[in-house]
């Protein structure tokens, strides 16, 4: 971080914790089920798209999507690792990788499952809040086959 001030790399620091903290906040809420702790954290005009989960315009569209979830994956656990968070003012970019067993709701199948999320911040307010987020699956999977066998089961969830 040459040519930057000590107080501008320590506020650049606080920013990237408290996007972390953002990250982490979503994750506990959508396993336990807290949604409307949650839609707080995102913009009136956010998305989130999960390519073959759906695509969800707009702060309800998102709220109605994560409350049907528990319709699909009757326990979920997500392991978000690995994050890349670049700031630039009152806008941020993160990358991380996840992990996530789950257990599907019909027919009570364990699930192992990965993808990459890509996400744009904006600060609102002096807070972080989530204006996209995109996962990308890599595997979601049986249990006992693994992604070696199989690599998708999304169509069957």
């Amino acid at each position: 971080m040459q040519g930057f001030s000590l107080e501008e790399r320590i506020l650049r620091l606080e920013d990237i914790e408290a996007i972390k903290q953002l990250k982490a906040t979503y994750c506990f809420c959508v396993d336990d089920g807290e949604i409307d702790a949650l839609m707080e954290r995102f913009t009136d005009d956010a998305v989130w798209d999960g390519g073959p989960m759906g695509r969800f315009e707009g702060r309800e569209a998102i709220r109605a999507f994560l409350r049907a979830l528990p319709e699909q994956l009757s326990f979920a656990l997500h392991w978000v690792m690995n994050p890349h968070i670049s700031v630039d003012g009152d806008v941020a970019t993160g990358r991380w990788y996840l992990v996530e067993p789950c257990t599907t709701a019909g027919s009570g199948r364990a699930i192992w499952g990965a993808g990459r999320y890509e996400e744009r911040y904006v600060r609102r307010d002096g807070e972080w809040k989530f204006q996209k987020v995109k996962l990308t699956p890599i595997f979601w999977t049986p249990y006992d086959e693994g992604w070696g066998k199989r690599r998708s089961v999304l169509e069957t969830i």
